[in-house]
């Protein structure tokens, strides 16, 4: 309990990034209701995505004999809410079963052998639940230009972690959850960039029209990163990792440049605002 603690705190404190024993993993924080207390708990987790955009989450225990008792609270209430240190999120959990269950285990595995260890301490077969959204998310930024930059910090990590996966594996090829991750992201990225030249941008346009020069070198990024991500697409629809590594280092050089004059540029308006 003291270790979760902890963990809570820093992920809380810094944004969802923490040290020790979960330095470089996809974190999240779980809030089930007691099944016998009906008062929340909090559970850090790690977490992976799917390819239909749910989160997964996986009730190893660390391999003990008993599930873990946030998933007895999520069978007994679905109901949750997840923290991803940008966003806050409903969710609600369904139990997988049967071949689903099978195939993103599996998939876990292949990214990181300990699951099985844990699997092969255990008499019980490990659960593996999805939380699915369910309502629009919320977010704790004490202002427009924090939130910003928190989004952005969120894909710098996730590039940062599948730049790392990819380093770390010892495939021939490329695993199907590391190809689900790098899609995960660039459907992430491709919405984000969206919703700032369908909504951000127009507005600081109209508000602000000394930044259209700005505003006009932003949007031609984002067309030269959309062309980045189509070829990041092309090269995972492949079996080689040096190809996927290449686009991926393109990509982070070309974004990072992106992001840090989006954020001088437009940080200390919308801090304003």
């Amino acid at each position: 309990m003291d270790f979760n603690k902890q963990v809570i705190d820093d992920f809380r404190a810094n944004n969802g990034q923490v040290g020790g024993y979960f330095e470089g993993a996809r974190l999240l924080l779980l809030t089930t209701t007691g099944a016998r207390s009906a008062q929340p708990h909090t559970t850090p987790l790690g977490h992976l995505p799917d390819s239909v955009g749910r989160m997964l989450v996986i009730a190893s225990a660390g391999g003990a004999p008993n599930n873990p008792a946030w998933y007895h609270n999520l069978k007994a209430n679905p109901r949750a809410t997840v923290e991803t240190g940008v966003l806050i999120f409903d969710v609600e959990a369904e139990i997988l079963a049967g071949a689903e269950r099978d195939a993103a285990f599996a998939r876990a595995v292949e990214g990181d052998p300990g699951w099985a260890e844990y699997q092969a301490k255990t008499a019980r077969t490990i659960p593996v639940v999805a939380l699915r959204v369910v309502g629009p998310p919320r977010n704790s930024a004490p202002s427009a230009g924090a939130y910003l930059k928190l989004v952005h910090d969120g894909f710098r990590r996730e590039l940062a972690l599948i730049r790392k996966e990819l380093a770390d594996s010892g495939r021939p090829g490329l695993g199907a959850q590391l190809r689900i991750n790098c899609m995960t992201m660039c459907q992430g990225l491709h919405h984000h960039h969206t919703g700032e030249d369908m909504m951000m941008f127009p507005g600081l346009a109209e508000q602000h029209p000394s930044l259209a020069p700005t505003l006009e070198r932003l949007g031609r990024e984002h067309e030269h990163i959309a062309v980045l991500l189509e070829e990041l697409k092309q090269a995972l629809s492949g079996d080689d990792p040096l190809k996927v590594r290449a686009e991926i280092e393109r990509l982070i050089d070309e974004l990072e440049a992106h992001l840090t004059y989006e954020e001088e540029q437009l940080v200390p308006i919308l801090d304003l605002a």
